[in-house]
């Protein structure tokens, strides 16, 4: 995942950061409880597509 791009892009619910997650190949929005794909360094930033995220993924 390229950094600049990080920067650029922003959670479609929340329009909050998102974070990477390599291991998962997930981008993370803490914020909304959401990690969307990405898929051959693509990311899929449709709410549909993404799975919520629980308590302990989140470290709370």
């Amino acid at each position: 995942m390229d950094t600049r791009l990080l920067e650029l892009i922003v959670c479609p619910v929340t329009k909050g950061p998102l974070e990477y997650n390599r291991e998962k190949q997930e981008l993370i929005s803490r914020s909304a409880r959401l990690a969307y794909p990405v898929h051959d360094g693509i990311p899929v930033l449709l709410e549909s597509e993404a799975r919520t995220l629980t308590d302990a993924e989140l470290g709370l």
